[in-house]
């Protein structure tokens, strides 16, 4: 299960608008009854669902005869789909049984522990959690998350308080079965018997699709497939990349130690940090500044890997939201700098032009674009898969992260295992090779192409690179192994690739291959 985060609270209060005390960023919200849904951002307190909108502007709000004042949240809080839906609204919604929105995570499936928990009931009750009233399955998947994992709510008044709401909602005869369960749940939590068979036990144990387990199995063994799935259900801090065309990574982290942050120097580059013991992004003077990104460590090698030199033209053709183009033109201008003073040259003009699909998300990179006061980067709205014959032979670095299954960054976007499926992987291997096909295209001769992926497929990463050597010979894999550091030099692959695994490298899951066009 996701918390929910707290945020900063409303700092005025006038004509009876009312406080909130959690804000959920592009949730889904399920009427059980009236089988409506709700999608927007959602202000929460109290356990009452006190607004649904957009929360982007200053005005005041009227929302069905509730208000908030939208000017105080937060909005970095941005979850990345629409489907998702934090479990824990559940929890809060069923504990104080204010709201008659209940989560349904059959139709928004962001819910972690889901199967584990399903599995519980379903040796509990005789009726099984799929023939269950989508009511009574809410009411019960809440009360076991807390049963389980919420040790401040006692025992009793979770039973209690699930009684009471099933007959607030309407199912006063069934409050017996319900009553009945949870009270089987408490006495027998530590009795429950789970499946002996690996991929079955894993799956249960971390809600982790047996599908998907079963292809970890198979390519990395059993070991790594724990450790993947295990990781995954962890709570980090985040990963955070110092702007060093704007401060020293020395300066950065006392700067925010200041602020009251706790900064954790990363073991695999000098200029990253975890950092946590925050109140909220925004609220920190250095996130204002632009003096550091949010990256993970895994997305910040693709920089370190790209390795742009003075003058460089290069292309980064999938490059919302923006991360890796401003860390490479952040490297890119720091090496004109370097080439100026070295060698007296007249002033590098190197360039990073950013580019994607539609115009919302070239609007994400210019937003980026702005707070890094970087001038040597643009972004451009274009279409990766459709070669512009302009472009021919223009970069001297290409950089390709490619859309993918994303199953290396399970623990941020718990709702892709339930999305993606196992003939999603064929259809996103053949897109890669669509754009790398294009891609392949802008390379100069002498030039680097730069191939990842946040996904740990095979069948997406090292298969396609086969593919792409055998299909384009005159590009060759490229050593990458004295761009690594040293905790990392061994787990190069056919000295051009690197496999990121969570729980086994200290990041998400991330592949990267750097490709050398002969000269």
């Amino acid at each position: 299960f996701m918390k929910l985060q707290k945020y900063q609270k409303c700092s005025k209060v006038t004509r009876g608008l009312r406080k909130a005390e959690f804000v959920l960023k592009n949730a889904r919200i399920v009427n059980v009854f009236t089988r409506e849904i709700l999608e927007g951002d959602i202000a929460i307190q109290d356990g009452m669902i006190v607004g649904i909108g957009n929360y982007q502007g200053e005005e005041e709000t009227d929302l069905g005869g509730r208000y908030v004042c939208p000017g105080f949240i937060d909005s970095h809080l941005h979850l990345e789909s629409t489907l998702v839906t934090p479990a824990e609204l559940v929890t809060v919604a069923s504990r104080h049984g204010t709201t008659t929105f209940i989560v349904d995570p059959h139709e928004s499936a962001n819910v972690s522990g889901l199967k584990g928990i399903d599995y519980i009931l379903n040796q509990i009750s005789k009726t099984k959690v799929k023939k269950m009233k989508p009511v009574i399955r809410n009411l019960l998947r809440s009360s076991v998350y807390q049963l389980k994992y919420m040790d401040s709510v006692p025992d009793h008044a979770v039973c209690s308080e699930a009684v009471k709401l099933a007959v607030r909602k309407g199912f006063s005869g069934l409050r017996g079965y319900v009553n009945g369960v949870l009270r089987n749940v408490v006495r027998k939590m530590d009795e429950i018997e789970y499946p002996k068979e690996d991929v079955q036990r894993l799956s249960v144990k971390y809600s982790v699709p047996e599908w998907i387990l079963s292809l970890w199995k198979k390519e990395y063994g059993e070991e790594i497939t724990e450790k993947m799935a295990a990781d995954f259900q962890k709570e980090k801090p985040i990963t955070i990349r110092c702007c060093m065309n704007r401060v020293t990574p020395e300066v950065l982290k006392e700067k925010l130690e200041a602020e009251g942050a706790k900064v954790e120097a990363h073991p695999y580059l000098p200029y990253a940090f975890y950092l946590s013991d925050y109140d909220y992004l925004e609220g920190l003077e250095s996130f204002q500044e632009g003096l550091f990104a949010v990256q993970d460590i895994s997305s910040m090698f693709v920089g370190e890997l790209a390795d742009p030199k003075a003058g460089d033209h290069v292309i980064d053709v999938c490059a919302a939201p923006g991360g890796k183009s401003l860390h490479v033109a952040e490297k890119l201008q720091l090496a004109d700098e370097v080439a100026v003073r070295e060698n007296g040259t007249e002033e590098k003009t190197g360039r990073v032009e950013a580019r994607d699909l539609t115009e919302y998300k070239t609007d994400l990179i210019w937003q980026n674009i702005d707070r890094s006061g970087l001038g040597n980067i643009c972004a451009v709205c274009k279409d990766a898969s459709v070669f512009d014959e302009y472009d021919k032979e223009t970069a001297d670095l290409v950089i390709a992260d490619l859309p993918c299954s994303g199953l290396g960054v399970l623990g941020k976007k718990p709702d892709l295992k339930y999305r993606v499926q196992p003939e999603d992987l064929e259809e996103l291997a053949d897109l890669q090779r669509k754009i790398l096909t294009c891609a392949q295209a802008i390379v100069k001769d002498g030039g680097t192409l730069l191939y990842s992926t946040c996904t740990v497929n095979p069948g997406e990463n090292m298969d396609n690179v086969h593919w792409f050597l055998k299909e384009y010979p005159q590009f060759e894999l490229d050593d990458i192994t004295e761009n690594l550091c040293k905790e990392l030099r061994s787990d190069v692959i056919e000295k051009g690739c690197i496999q990121f695994f969570p729980g086994v490298h200290d990041c998400d899951g991330f592949f990267i291959a750097r490709l050398k066009k002969k000269a």
